[in-house]
């Protein structure tokens, strides 16, 4: 004989299936809406494709994660030199991992391992020029 649910059990389990049923049903048609990356203000995360080359070895296609953004640039002019005072901020790594691929075709005497950084997040900062290639007016 199967014990039959005494009166607290059965009204908890009538609990959760009345609130289950109030839950909207998942739409397997339902999709995120994309981000309209010409509009996007911040930085994040992104997938991003480069070709890997170094003397003496093959080129590689490696898809990693990258930084891309903008971020919130501004000039205003002051009285005392330089003149202008300015605010630059660039999309740059925050925190970042170390990945290596071995790349094809590399000559006796020539180590096949490529190094690369793999953004794990992102931030708007200075541009540092140890982690990033900045460009500077002449």
């Amino acid at each position: 004989m199967v014990p039959t649910p005494g009166p607290p059990r059965c009204a908890a389990l009538l609990l959760c299936c009345l609130l289950l049923r109030t839950l909207p049903a998942a739409d397997p048609q339902a999709r995120v809406a994309p981000v309209d990356l010409r509009r996007f203000v911040g930085c994040a995360v992104r997938e991003f494709t480069f070709l890997a080359r170094k003397p003496g070895c093959g080129a590689l296609h490696i898809t990693t994660d990258a930084c891309w953004g903008r971020c919130e640039t501004w000039e205003k002019p002051v009285v005392e030199p330089p003149f202008v005072e300015v605010h630059q901020r660039v999309c740059t790594y925050n925190e970042t991992r170390t990945a290596r691929v071995r790349l094809p075709g590399c000559s006796p005497g020539v180590e096949p391992t490529y190094s690369y950084p793999v953004a794990r997040s992102c931030h708007c900062g200075v541009c540092l020029t140890s982690t990033t290639e900045c460009l500077t007016s002449a």
